[in-house]
């Protein structure tokens, strides 16, 4: 169990927490959320010791042990994969490397026979013998194949990275068990891997997420951080949410409540505070005006961009047909093989599965930013106009514009008190939207590229992972205006949420052959027929996780 007591922590003498005061306690898992900058990873770090704190106390339990999930993806390059995952349980490590150290002496004494036969004990009673079996199935469940597992972390891409990283915390079964955003980098199977592991998991969990059917399908309990509070409520994601929506309402109806007194309190302080009879009377609502006015305290610190995207016209009978695609990697391996698709009116297509790259190809290839060979035929229908969110986006904001400077290139209304105010429903507001393109964080630029797409007015939406790098009232934002939006959409994701929302169709592009389904994404992944289709496209292929 973990205790915070009366905890504060100030930055730059401004408050990030204040007196908080919580319990963590075993069986449980927390999800602790809040707004950009409210101080999520902070507390994490003030949990694990990391991160100094101004006043209070944390303390855990005598003897429980702490495991956290490592964000430097570099820490590890000279150990082994399977050594790394070790490295997470630091007693059994080192109880290992001493253990191998005796067995390699040349000249092996008698003491160090009494001493190794006290390290296999005390290996064997830590579950050592049977933890490179663990550490191998835990790294296979996280997407990472038995190919990988003896490599060295070096030889790794970012995505396996974190895949290790993720099973080294989790490994040796620790008391306490810190996660933030453990979710990036995965695709849905691992995900889902991911939920059951930490749902059957019998000590303490405290995570930070963004993805909302993670934090429902996990957490007895929401840590909703907000104006240096920190408050616990009881129940996953959704029941906060409802919970906050309710608690928020009735805020407002007291608040308007409020604004109708002191306007009537206003009313009658200027028309009898020269009136020498009713002046008593004057005086004594004007301090209960000031008490009102006093009293006024800030609802939320949350902010929701405005998402909106509105289709200069309506699209017609014919989308697109696109025949005989194909695409390869930078090493020659075929991404997309003669690949086809025909797109409906008001589909809503969801591209799913483990070929991420695959699916960046296609997405590429339909806006014209990649060929696809002599074979390919794409036809657009007449009335249909295409927008796009790449995953990389990197190459619209190498340039020396500001924010408002950089979004006038995309609309047809050049006032700049009009893109400005279009900025401000973004969230950037007064000088923020001054700022340098250069110089913005992932999110700030995947809320630029939904800017240029609702100026658009495009009918047909392509989107390759618009989830990443949003936080939660992003994603509630965009996922609103997706499913609000009368025409076509055609996206990847990794949030589950996201994708049941807005999708009435599911593809799913396999290294054998292509499932196409017209149904619902939590329909799509109980049918019994699709989960027969995978097996098959699946057998005997090792998983090429692309990221």
């Amino acid at each position: 169990m973990i205790t915070v007591s009366d905890v504060s922590l100030k930055f730059s003498e401004k408050p990030l927490f204040k007196d908080v005061n919580l319990k963590f306690i075993k069986g449980n898992c927390y999800g602790i959320i809040g707004a950009n900058g409210a101080g999520k990873s902070t507390f994490l770090k003030v949990l694990s010791g990391e991160q100094e704190h101004d006043a209070g106390e944390v303390s855990i339990t005598p003897g429980e042990r702490m495991a956290k999930l490592v964000q430097d993806h570099f820490a590890f390059d000279k150990y082994s994969v399977k050594e790394t995952v070790m490295i997470g349980y630091p007693k059994l490590y080192k109880i290992s490397k001493e253990k191998d150290a005796i067995y390699e002496k040349p000249d092996f004494s008698e003491e160090d026979g009494i001493r190794a036969s006290e390290l296999e004990a005390e290996f064997g009673e830590l579950g050592g013998y049977e933890s490179e079996n663990q550490i191998e199935q835990m790294l296979s469940g996280l997407g990472l194949e038995e190919e990988f597992h003896d490599k060295m972390m070096s030889e790794l891409d970012e995505s396996q990275k974190v895949r290790v990283l993720l099973a080294q915390a989790l490994f040796g079964n620790p008391d306490v068990l810190l996660l933030d955003e453990p979710t990036n980098g995965l695709d849905l199977e691992s995900i889902s891997w991911l939920e059951d592991f930490l749902i059957n998991f019998p000590n303490c969990v405290i995570v930070v997420s963004h993805d909302r059917h993670f934090l429902n399908a996990i957490c007895t309990y929401i840590c909703d951080i907000d104006y240096g509070k920190i408050t616990q409520f009881t129940g996953n994601y959704d029941f906060w949410y409802q919970m906050s929506q309710i608690m928020q309402k009735q805020a407002k109806d007291e608040k308007k409540k409020r604004e109708d007194k002191i306007a009537e309190l206003k009313t009658f302080i200027q028309r009898f505070a020269s009136n020498v009879s009713k002046a008593g009377q004057a005086s004594s609502r004007k301090k209960v005006l000031e008490k009102l006015e006093l009293e006024e305290l800030p609802v939320t610190s949350r902010k929701f961009p405005y998402v909106h995207f509105q289709p200069d016209r309506e699209i017609g009978n014919f989308v697109l047909t696109a025949e005989h695609l194909n695409a390869a990697d930078s090493d020659g391996l075929p991404l997309l093989t003669d690949f086809s698709i025909t797109v409906h009116p008001g589909e809503k297509i969801a591209f799913v599965g483990m070929e991420h790259n695959a699916i960046t190809a296609f997405f590429d290839i339909i806006s014209g930013e990649r060929k696809a060979g002599d074979t390919a035929i794409i036809n657009w229908g007449q009335t249909t106009s295409h927008a796009y969110l790449a995953r990389d986006n990197n190459k619209y904001f190498d340039n020396g514009l500001s924010i408002t400077d950089w979004l006038k290139q995309y609309s047809r209304e050049q006032d700049d008190a009009y893109v400005r105010g279009f900025l401000g429903r973004m969230l950037f507001t007064g000088d923020e939207s001054l700022k340098p393109v250069k110089v913005l964080s992932g999110g700030e630029k995947v809320r630029c590229m939904l800017s240029k797409l609702m100026l658009s007015g495009a009918n047909v939406l392509i989107m390759d992972d618009p989830t990443n790098h949003l936080d939660l009232e992003s994603i509630e934002s965009l996922n609103e205006g997706l499913v609000k939006f009368p025409g076509v959409v055609l996206f990847s994701s990794h949030d589950h949420e996201f994708i049941s929302t807005v999708a009435n169709r599911i593809i799913e592009i396999t290294p054998k052959g292509v499932i196409d389904r017209m149904m619902d994404f939590d329909d799509y992944l109980k049918d019994d027929h699709v989960k027969g289709l995978r097996k098959e496209y699946y057998a005997g292929l090792n998983k090429r996780i692309r990221f």
